[in-house]
C-alpha cells in the first residue's frame, strides 16, 4: 500500500433516481464489469465500493441503489438505505441526472443531496444522445441557477465520454492523503457476492418486463479447486407462478440464465466455472426485515 505525499484519496458517493445510469458510470470509470447493469429500475441493491488508483490519486467511489420514495416493503427501505447512509462519511458526491429529465423524484433527491455541505458534481449523462437543438444549454442553466454551488458536468456513462474531465474534477476535491486500499484492489466485495449480482444480472436481463421484482440470488456452495469453481446458486422467488415464469419452457430460460453468467464469472474469476441454478420460493422474503438479513441485505447503521 502506498504511502504518497501530495497524493489525493477519499470517497465519492455517486447518487441518483433508479435507472438513471449511475453503475454504468462506475463500470466506464474503473474499466472493470464491477456494478451489475440493466434497463429495469433498482437493478442495484446494495453500496458497492469501486476503487480507482492512478498515480496522482485514489478515489473510492460508492455506486448506490437509486433512491426512490413511493414503495414501502422492506426492501425498498433497505435500499434507501443504503444510499441516504453513503450520504454520510464522503468526500464528494456524484449527483447523476438524465440528459432531458428533470421529474419529481430528481428533485427529493436533490433535497437529501444537498442537505450536507459536502461538495457536489452533477452529472448530465447520457451527453451522447444529446443534439445542439434539443435543450442541453437550457438544461445545464437551470441547474446552475437552482444549485449555484455544484460543479455541472456532462458525460456518457455507456460511451465514456468526459470521464476524464468527471475524474480531474472530483480529484481536485479530494483531500490530500495516504491510500486506504492496495493498488490493485478494485472493490470490497467478496467473489461470493460479485457471483451472486451475475446471476441476478441475467435474470434482469432475460425475463425484462416479466421479471419478479421480488428476486434474489443465495450462493449456497463456492468452492475453489485447481482450475475449476464450482458454485450452486439458489434463486428466490415469492409465488410459484414466478418460480414458473424462472425455470421457462422445459428449463430453456434458466439453462440460458446459467449459461449467460457461467461466462461472466469465469472473466471475473479467470478460471472454469461449473455453475448450478436452483428455483426455490420463499414467500414474502421482500417484505420481511429479518429474512431479508439472513440474505445478506443488512445496513452498516
Amino acid at each position: 500500500m502506498k504511502k504518497n505525499r501530495g497524493k489525493k484519496c477519499g470517497y465519492v458517493a455517486i447518487i441518483g433516481r433508479p435507472n438513471v445510469g449511475k453503475s454504468t458510470l462506475l463500470n466506464h470509470i474503473l474499466g472493470s464489469k464491477l456494478s451489475i447493469t440493466s434497463r429495469k429500475p433498482q437493478t442495484t441493491r446494495h453500496n458497492l465500493l469501486g476503487i480507482k488508483t492512478t498515480e496522482d490519486a485514489q478515489i473510492i467511489f460508492v455506486d448506490t441503489p437509486g433512491m426512490h420514495f413511493n414503495q414501502k416493503k422492506a426492501l425498498n427501505r433497505y435500499m434507501n438505505q443504503e444510499a441516504e447512509s453513503a450520504l454520510k462519511d464522503v468526500d464528494v458526491i456524484v449527483f447523476v441526472v438524465d440528459r432531458d429529465t428533470w421529474n419529481e423524484t430528481d428533485k427529493i433527491v436533490a433535497e437529501e443531496v444537498f442537505k450536507s455541505e459536502i461538495p457536489v458534481i452533477i452529472t448530465i449523462n447520457k451527453f451522447d444522445k444529446i443534439s445542439p437543438n434539443n435543450g442541453l444549454i437550457s438544461h445545464i442553466q437551470a441547474l446552475s441557477d437552482q444549485y449555484p454551488n455544484a460543479i455541472i458536468v456532462p458525460v456518457s456513462a455507456l460511451y465514456g465520454n468526459q470521464l476524464d474531465i468527471l475524474e480531474s474534477e472530483i480529484t481536485k476535491i479530494l483531500p490530500v492523503g495516504e491510500y486506504f486500499f492496495p493498488d490493485e484492489q478494485i472493490t470490497d466485495k467478496t467473489e461470493r457476492f460479485l457471483v451472486a449480482e451475475l446471476v441476478r444480472e441475467k435474470i434482469t436481463r432475460q425475463l425484462g418486463a416479466e421479471l419478479p421484482y421480488e428476486t434474489t440470488i443465495e450462493i449456497e456452495s463456492f468452492k475453489h479447486e485447481k482450475k475449476i469453481c464450482y458454485i450452486n446458486a439458489l434463486i428466490l422467488v415469492e409465488r410459484e407462478g414466478q418460480k414458473i415464469i424462472m425455470i421457462g419452457d422445459k428449463g430453456e430460460r434458466l439453462k440460458k440464465i446459467g449459461q449467460e453468467a457461467r461466462l461472466d464469472m469465469e472473466r471475473l474469476l479467470e478460471k472454469k466455472v461449473m455453475l448450478t441454478l436452483w428455483v426455490k420460493v420463499k414467500r414474502g422474503w421482500s417484505d420481511d426485515t429479518r429474512a431479508l438479513q439472513s440474505l445478506g441485505y443488512k445496513s452498516k447503521d
